[in-house]
């Protein structure tokens, strides 16, 4: 059997899904930013199957940006999130209202 674009399609799907309900329903700051690496995982993979489809490596120059922000933005969210940790004892966006106290 031979994996199409179809294949790649559905598979970037699922996972974008699930990054994005594991947003709406998590309320750990640190699984919504990995929920949030999930669906920026999806988009690699669209961005690389159509590269593949079409003969060129424009998509794949796409997902290298893309792993670059998406690893600049785990950086600075997980120093951010540390930082609220050590002042607020919790990571839980129901708990923080604002940045300041």
């Amino acid at each position: 059997m031979e994996i199409t674009l179809t294949h790649y399609l559905v598979l970037a799907g699922l996972v974008f899904i699930t990054g994005m309900v594991g947003f709406i329903v998590r309320r750990n700051a640190l699984v919504m930013m990995m929920c949030i690496e999930l669906m920026l995982c999806s988009v690699n993979i669209v961005f690389a199957a159509f590269s593949r489809l079409h003969g060129n490596a424009g998509g794949h120059v796409f997902v290298l940006m893309n792993f670059a922000v998406a690893a600049s933005e785990a950086a600075i969210g997980l120093a951010i999130l540390v930082e609220i940790y050590r002042r607020r004892r919790t990571v839980n966006v129901d708990d923080l209202k604002t940045l300041m106290e």
